[in-house]
């Protein structure tokens, strides 16, 4: 029975079309989201349901807010079994994050600078996405170059100019030795 009141939905009917959270009883209070993909770039999406959140009560200003919701949000990603990576995509994430994963390659990024759950929530996606997309890009391969010789003699030149100046501040008694 949908029930309409004031132009507001029940609980009880709720928009499936929309991410579904999937609550895993044993790991605590933790989200899964299923349905929805986060786009990286043209070629890679990255589902949902591949993203794991965790949240927990955040520190700093808020008033009795702090003590009472469980704003901070902490967003892990497997980057070692995701799918939905190439092998040469993810061994270039594995190396470029490589201070960030933890031991098993799971990617933590944490968000509480607001008072909102859901604004942390974005905030952490965000930023989650953009260190994917930096960690993505190939890096240039450095073509080492050797100094030509007009540069190596005008160092050398400055070199022998600032030797001279040197022993010209020397005092006289200090040249007999």
């Amino acid at each position: 029975m949908v029930a309409v009141q004031r132009g507001r939905r029940h609980e009880d009917e709720r928009d499936l079309s929309r991410a579904l959270p999937v609550y895993d009883s044993e790991k605590g209070p933790e989200l899964q989201m299923m349905g929805a993909a986060y786009k990286v770039d043209s070629r890679i999406a990255i589902p949902a349901s591949e993203l794991v959140f965790r949240f927990a009560r955040s520190g700093g200003p808020g008033g009795q807010n702090v003590n009472k919701v469980a704003t901070r949000v902490e967003l892990s990603f497997d980057v070692a079994h995701t799918s939905c990576l190439t092998d040469d995509e993810r061994a270039r994430v594995l190396a470029a994050l490589r201070t960030r994963l933890t031991r098993e390659g799971i990617l933590t990024v944490v968000a509480d600078s607001s008072r909102s759950q859901w604004r942390n929530r974005e905030e952490a996606i965000e930023r989650f996405l953009a260190l994917l997309r930096a960690a993505l890009v190939p890096r240039k391969k450095r073509t080492p170059t050797a100094p030509t010789g007009a540069s190596r003699a005008r160092r050398l030149a400055r070199k022998r100019l600032r030797g001279a100046r040197k022993t010209l501040r020397r005092r006289a008694e200090d040249e007999g030795n």
